[in-house]
């Protein structure tokens, strides 16, 4: 037994994943029904990657923040910067594509129980309400912009405290990063029981009829992920970008395509940052903040969505329109939450723009839910493996500037 493990802990995460999937597809197809106890793994995942990310956050930033040395430099304003970019120019393509590939969707009433934002000043209202939570509450409830929020107020009122208390805080940041590594053990397990529960659910019958939106909507996402992003990170610097790309898409991607939630695969991105050897006063931050605010899947759900009920309805729109549209989809991107289905609840924000009312925009918001077995999915694999893309991006560009050696081709 113990040379079998050996053996399995020699083949490296990605391998171990790609074995748990695989494993995962095999048993769904082969026993869908004897077999449902599997699921339970993948939610034993998914549970404990969503209880140790609030406490990673706020244990991190609050050390980061709190043990920083005047003159250390950091990458924020630049991470921030093409976080904003990013978003903007996904948005911008959904925009393009609709009127290049207009889609027709057959309205369904299957969004009952859900209430949308009546408008951007909520979204932002919500946002602000969000940084002034109680802790306790905000942890409790993986409000990550107030976990934030009092994770910076905390590092900063810390920063003069006795070197035996940043000792301490280091110490449990320490403690709770190898809780991590412990957790991203599970993922092998966990996603095997992730990818047995999607297929043999029911919802995936019902994505044909859907084909079109969904190739549209995934079609943009992987054009973001695989041209746009890369040319963004080739001006950054000048070096051929898809190994990195694909390292990220691989290590944090496939994991977020099967949690579907930007915040429970904080951990996984902070380990990939880890190993990418990147500055930990950056990655702690801007990685839980990508979690809330970098959200480029987002931004092209809700202006694929959003154009699509305009043309089912026969609305007619200038191009100029539609590039407010793109701005709006950001906007409203950066005040989803990064959880499951979290942008689809933007869609009537959206449809407000073309006059499109409440009940239809809610049934288009329906037709998010039917189709969100992949939609959300390659959304968050995008939204969260840019994180780390990104992170990267901005220190490499730092790094060039300093004459530092990127050594691309070791990355695998």
């Amino acid at each position: 037994m113990s040379s079998l493990l050996s053996k399995w802990n020699r083949l490296g995460l990605v391998k171990q994943i790609v074995i748990g999937l695989v494993t995962g597809v095999i048993l769904a197809l082969i026993i869908p029904e004897a077999g449902k106890p599997i699921i339970i793994f993948g939610s034993l995942f998914v549970g404990a990657l969503k209880a140790v990310a609030p406490v990673l956050v706020l244990v991190l930033v609050m050390s980061a923040i709190a043990q920083h040395k005047n003159g250390n430099k950091t990458n924020m304003k630049s991470i921030i910067l093409l976080y904003l970019i990013g978003t903007f120019l996904a948005g911008l393509l959904a925009v393009v594509v609709s009127f290049v590939f207009p889609v027709s969707l057959t309205l369904v009433n299957k969004a009952e129980g859900v209430t949308p934002p009546s408008g951007v000043v909520e979204v932002l209202k919500k946002v602000l309400l969000n940084i002034v939570d109680n802790p306790i509450n905000a942890i409790t409830s993986a409000n990550y912009i107030g976990i934030l929020a009092w994770a910076v107020v905390l590092g900063f009122a810390l920063k003069n405290a006795a070197d035996s208390t940043k000792t301490m805080i280091a110490n449990l940041s320490d403690a709770i990063s190898k809780v991590v590594t412990w957790v991203i053990k599970l993922a092998p397990l966990g996603i095997m029981g992730l990818v047995y529960e999607s297929i043999t659910t029911s919802g995936l019958a019902a994505l044909r009829s859907y084909g079109t939106l969904l190739v549209v909507l995934i079609g943009c996402m992987l054009i973001v992920a695989l041209i746009v992003n890369p040319l963004i990170v080739f001006v950054l610097i000048r070096q051929n970008p898809y190994p990195l790309v694909f390292k990220c898409i691989k290590e944090s991607g496939m994991t977020a395509f099967f949690t579907r939630s930007s915040a429970a695969n904080i951990p996984v991105n902070m380990k990939l940052c880890e190993d990418l050897g990147l500055n930990k006063d950056s990655y702690s931050v801007s990685i839980p903040l990508g979690a809330t605010i970098n959200m480029a899947g987002a931004a092209v759900t809700i202006s694929v969505l959003t154009l699509a009920a305009v043309h089912t309805l026969g609305i007619p729109v200038d191009f100029p329109t539609a590039v407010i549209l793109s701005v709006l989809s950001a906007i409203c991107a950066c005040g989803a939450s990064g959880v499951a289905g979290g942008s689809l609840l933007l869609i009537p924000l959206a449809c407000s723009l073309f006059g499109i009312s409440n009940d239809v925009a809610m049934q288009v918001v329906g037709v998010g839910f039917i189709i969100g077995v992949l939609q959300d999915s390659f959304e968050t694999a995008l939204n969260s493996s840019t994180d780390v893309l990104f992170t990267a991006a901005a220190e490499y560009k730092e790094w060039r500037k300093e004459g530092k050696t990127i050594e691309m081709k070791k990355m695998s």
